[in-house]
């Protein structure tokens, strides 16, 4: 995983949550918290909370259950208290999924979207979660699959690589997308002391108003940003117009639709 993959910043929140949650995350997130409300918890600790999709949908389910948000970059944190209308009773903390500033065994249920993909030592970071969790707790999280089974983020991907063909930006296949082997993930959370794990994969359908939406959303809401102007310092427009016109050319003009495609775990301390 690159350095910059795990940063966002700048415009980048305004944009995914404008442009990405709507596009692929929204149907998990509610997904997701419809899980965490089932085991009935008295505490949830979120984290990589990003912009908060999944704490907005778990605090509508679990009105008086006590949330804790985190995310690794306040930029997203900040912008997620911004989209929360009660979220005073939320308690937003900057926090590293790798050394949780919390006490051990002070949660019922963990909760992560796709934010594993990005943890630099995963089994370090599980090993977190099942120390902070309630004996008999719930870790819960998701993870893409991998980028060829989703079909928006593998055209832009193509795409790119064809504008950049010395040095194509891998973002999106790298990270996302590149955490996708159950094997290699029901393994990790063994070794961090999960003995009890289930992993279910989970379809859903991604529609768009037109294709240029999911070209912004990808090339201007997410940290392939970066790698796009560290190749082109003026070219985010040109690669947003050619991912748009590669989208439109495989999924029509209008509205268009695409699947999206990821597996949400389940481990029980």
């Amino acid at each position: 995983m690159a350095a910059q993959d795990t940063v966002f910043a700048g415009s980048v929140p305004e944009f995914y949550d404008r442009m990405m949650v709507p596009l692929i995350f929204e149907p998990y997130a509610q997904d997701l918290a419809r899980r965490v409300a089932q085991a009935r918890p008295r505490s949830v600790l979120e984290v990589a909370a990003g912009t908060g999709v999944v704490t907005r949908a778990i605090a509508a389910m679990l009105p008086d259950t006590r949330l804790v948000a985190t995310d690794l970059n306040e930029p997203m944190l900040t912008f997620a208290k911004t989209c929360q209308p009660d979220g005073a009773r939320i308690q937003w903390q900057q926090a590293d999924a790798m050394a949780l500033p919390f006490d051990a065994q002070s949660f019922d249920v963990v909760a992560c979207q796709f934010g594993a993909m990005f943890f630099p030592d995963k089994v370090q970071a599980y090993r977190e979660a099942r120390r902070v969790l309630n004996d008999g707790g719930l870790f819960l999280f998701s993870v893409w699959d991998r980028i060829s089974e989703n079909d928006f983020a593998d055209v832009v991907t193509q795409c790119l690589a064809g504008v950049f063909p010395a040095d194509p930006p891998c973002f999106l296949a790298r990270t996302p997308h590149g955490y996708h082997d159950t094997r290699r993930i029901a393994a990790e959370l063994a070794d961090a002391g999960f003995a009890d794990v289930t992993i279910e994969a989970v379809g859903a359908t991604s529609k768009a108003g037109s294709a240029r939406d999911p070209a912004i959303a990808y090339c201007q809401g997410t940290p392939l940003r970066m790698e796009i102007v560290a190749r082109d310092a003026e070219g985010l427009e040109r690669a947003t117009d050619v991912a748009a016109a590669a989208l439109a050319e495989r999924f029509g003009e209008g509205p268009i639709s695409g699947r999206i495609h990821a597996f949400v775990v389940t481990a029980k301390r």
